[in-house]
């Protein structure tokens, strides 16, 4: 075993894979969660449960037990990271997470680097759509958290605004785009400022959740060097140490527009795992636990489905060729639309 140990806050499927690769690389890891049936739990050396993430002793006793700390989700009170890095540095840093966890910080940070995102206006209340009406069709999404198309509303007029919404919370107005398809680049950053970045992933969303991924995506060269190169210049202005992934919209014009960051490891890399010989859960625990970058090689094109609620059962009970790889979360619970598992296939 390595003397380092890793703390992970966070306990899906996520937090899973990143005990895994840790593993694999001698880590020792050590998971907090307020999920007392995460699955991590099955793949960390130490599973500490806290009700709630601002219970001081839980923290407290998951400091004591750690060199390092990161996290496989980017909704943590920044103040909890902020007080864990007084003790234990937290990578990627906390003020990363300040600016990505707020839709309007984001896409500011993103257009001051000249990089385009969709068209977008801060929103307080009715009065703000109706001033910038120009954005209609649209989705207004909550400034702070939303993931998988929570905290979303479709507008396609004035009249979709309901009379009866309070706006006790900003929003961010974006205006629909006329999408050709989605993309997203998975990239590793190092403490010393190496970087490796993986190829571009084509993606296929249904009902605002993750459904396929595939590489190569079908997209132009140009198009590829862009995408790779605005990834590496958002890492690089974030100080960003870790795995992080930028997700991106393709219009009908092959214009390229940043949708998100996400400061993580991200669902579109799960073929990294069987398609390269470093995955990006690999990658993070590396840059994170500040272990050499060692050189990626991709191995094969592939693709990845999403297994999503109750399909899993069909997964569990069926057999797999060599070239097909089912990952099972070990999710108690099935429920409708969450993640329970994916299948990555290798492709020629």
């Amino acid at each position: 075993m390595s003397d380092i140990t890793l703390g992970i806050i966070g306990s899906g499927q996520l937090g899973s894979l990143l005990c895994q690769a840790a593993k694999k690389l001698n880590i020792k890891t050590v998971v907090i969660s307020d999920d007392e049936k995460g699955p991590a739990q099955n793949y960390t050396d130490q599973f500490i449960f806290a009700k709630y993430y601002e219970d001081k002793e839980k923290v407290k006793e998951f400091i004591s037990k750690v060199d390092i700390v990161t996290y496989e989700f980017e909704n943590i009170p920044i103040e909890i990271l902020k007080s864990i890095n007084k003790e234990r540095k937290v990578l990627p840093k906390p003020d990363i997470n300040q600016t990505v966890q707020n839709r309007k910080l984001e896409k500011t940070f993103v257009n001051n680097l000249g990089i385009r995102t969709t068209e977008w206006a801060f929103i307080k209340s009715a009065e703000d759509v109706k001033r910038n009406e120009k954005l209609l069709p649209g989705i207004l999404k909550t400034n702070t958290l939303g993931y998988d198309g929570h905290g979303q509303f479709v507008l396609n007029s004035l009249d979709d605004v309901k009379k009866d919404w309070c706006f006790t919370a900003d929003y961010i107005l974006e205006k629909k785009v006329n999408l050709s398809r989605e993309i997203s680049v998975v990239i590793t950053r190092f403490g010393n400022g190496e970087i490796y970045t993986y190829e571009p992933i084509e993606n296929i969303h249904k009902d605002q959740i993750l459904k396929y991924s595939k590489i190569p995506a079908d997209i132009t060269d140009e198009i590829f060097k862009k995408a790779q190169s605005n990834a590496k210049l958002v890492a690089e202005k974030l100080d960003y140490i870790g795995t992080m992934c930028v997700e991106y919209f393709i219009d009908q014009n092959n214009t390229l527009l940043v949708n998100e960051i996400a400061p993580r490891v991200h669902n579109s890399g799960h073929l990294t795992i069987n398609a390269f010989n470093i995955s990006q859960f690999e990658n993070h625990v590396r840059a994170v636990c500040g272990l050499k970058n060692d050189k990626v090689q991709k191995i094969s094109n592939a693709e990845m489905i999403n297994i999503l609620g109750k399909e899993i059962e069909e997964y569990r009970s069926r057999s797999f060729s060599d070239k097909e790889f089912f990952f099972d979360y070990g999710k108690k619970a099935i429920k409708d639309k969450r993640k329970m598992g994916h299948l990555t296939i290798l492709k020629k």
